[in-house]
């Protein structure tokens, strides 16, 4: 597996979506030299991503159908010889400075909610993969550090990821340290969870290993990416529905809740398929129950007859399992605070069957576009993941819904949520030669009422509904 590439040309980076990103890094520069007195030694960018299918299944080990975006995330950095503080700023002056020390075991001080934890987790990233690894720890030293991002927050275009992982290469970087696509995708995963979500590994993976044309089938434990040639003819929109959806701030009753009840799943349906109670209390994923069953659709049918609709209660679940929530959960602080705040307790049936069939149709639509593809049949795949996601999983919103609706009804073949949901962006498939006319009537459909209503400037709308080819990963930019 190739390393994170080094570049000193702008224009390898982005191609044919250069747009103004020439302008964009001389910006940065400048701002980074009259604030810290000196240019940056290097920067480094990672994109956001959308994914195209496969939603709330990469932490459960299922593969993953998304692509990345030129919307992205640089980092600027320069070593601070002799000093022991880490200095941590942003280009846009709402995103307040902030100053760390070098030391990498210091803790995410996750009820700060600050930005910069994103910065941290991708700092301390590179300490744990050398520490877990093995290797020989270099020496921490003072970083200067600034940040310009493009991918807007709350989206569900993964710009914490996307910050994330621009710091960690800039980190790795920075003390003159190579490793893999597949290691920086891998432990940038593990790391972003400092910050208090669990998160899957999705995300990561598709800002770290993108590539210029093509989607990517992501493939976990090992993370592993091929490639995957979208229908020629085709296009994909993106539409932020404008409700945001801060995945750190609700994490406890949305995300990580979700991640629960698909663990707790788990081990239900372990134990309703004739494992012993002590060893499906071992199962963490509803890809271990598939093992049991054979293949997705088995799986799904037996999540469906086997664990009962509506909510198991905690005190239901703790009689199951012969075990206390706080006790099975214990080396987890983020689902020991779901279990704080939790009152409506926990929906294994809907989750698992979610899952089962999500895991299904990422397939179906990577061999479909393998072969002779037919859009109508991505689209029927899209909406029916759309549907999923707003019955089972429960993670749509009402301005999602109606965005969702706005794109088929315009003229898209599918559409659906993409990213956590509740709140974000959808994604639309649509026929290349109707790009134009369907951007153009959704805008007077969904956002006008915003625009009128102020919500929304009129100027706004091109970074709210867009088009987007699939981008390049993660780079080191020298020389610049």
């Amino acid at each position: 597996m190739s390393e994170i590439p080094v570049v000193n040309d702008i224009k390898v980076v982005y191609g044919e979506q250069l747009g103004d990103a020439e302008e964009r890094y001389a910006r940065l520069i400048a701002t980074f030299e009259e604030q810290y007195g000196g240019k940056p030694d290097l920067l480094a960018r990672s994109p956001g991503r959308v994914n195209l299918i496969g939603e709330h299944i990469d932490y459960e080990g299922y593969s993953v159908l998304p692509m990345a975006l030129a919307l992205d995330t640089i980092v600027a950095v320069k070593v601070d010889a002799g000093s022991d503080k880490l200095v941590v700023s942003n280009t846009n002056p709402e995103y307040t400075t902030k100053e760390f020390s070098t030391d990498p075991s210091q803790q995410v001080d996750t009820a700060s909610l600050h930005w910069t934890n994103y910065c941290m987790c991708g700092y301390k990233g590179v300490f744990d993969f050398l520490g877990e690894a093995g290797k020989a720890l270099p020496e921490a030293i003072g970083l200067k550090i600034m940040v310009d991002g493009r991918v807007p927050t709350g989206s569900g275009l993964s710009s914490s990821s996307a910050l994330t992982c621009a710091t960690a290469v800039a980190v790795m970087a920075a003390h003159n340290l190579a490793f893999t696509k597949a290691e920086v995708a891998d432990f940038t995963c593990k790391c972003e969870r400092h910050s208090g979500t669990q998160s899957g590994g999705m995300d990561q993976a598709i800002s770290i290993m993108g590539q210029v044309g093509v989607a990517k089938l992501v493939d976990f434990n090992p993370v592993r990416a091929s490639d995957v040639k979208l229908p020629k003819g085709s296009a994909f929109l993106i539409g932020n529905c404008l409700a945001v959806s801060n995945k750190a701030e609700t994490a406890h009753e949305r995300y990580n809740l979700r991640v629960m009840e698909c663990r707790l799943a788990s081990i239900v349906l372990a134990m309703e398929l004739g494992v012993a109670q002590a060893e499906a209390l071992e199962f963490s994923t509803l890809l271990q129950v598939q093992k049991l069953t054979g293949n997705l659709e088995e799986s799904e049918k037996a999540a469906d007859k086997l664990l009962h609709d509506g909510a198991y209660t905690k005190v239901e679940l703790e009689e199951k399992l012969g075990k206390s929530l706080d006790d099975l959960f214990k080396d987890s602080p983020a689902s020991l605070l779901v279990l704080q705040h939790n009152t409506k307790g926990f929906k294994l049936h809907d989750r698992a069957v979610h899952v089962y069939s999500e895991a299904a149709r990422v397939h179906k639509f990577s061999d479909e576009c393998a072969a002779n593809p037919s859009l109508q049949r991505l689209g029927e795949l899209m909406n029916a993941s759309h549907e999923s996601c707003r019955k089972f999983y429960e993670c749509s919103c009402q301005e999602l819904d109606e965005l969702v609706e706005a794109f088929r009804s315009c003229g898209a073949i599918g559409a659906r949520l993409t990213g956590a949901g509740w709140g974000g962006c959808a994604v639309a498939l649509v026929e290349l030669d109707m790009v134009d006319s369907v951007l153009s009537r959704v805008k007077d459909m969904f956002f006008k009422a915003r625009i009128d209503s102020g919500r929304l400037l009129e100027g706004g709308i091109s970074e709210v509904l867009f088009a987007s080819l699939p981008s390049s990963g993660a780079a080191i930019l020298k020389g610049i």
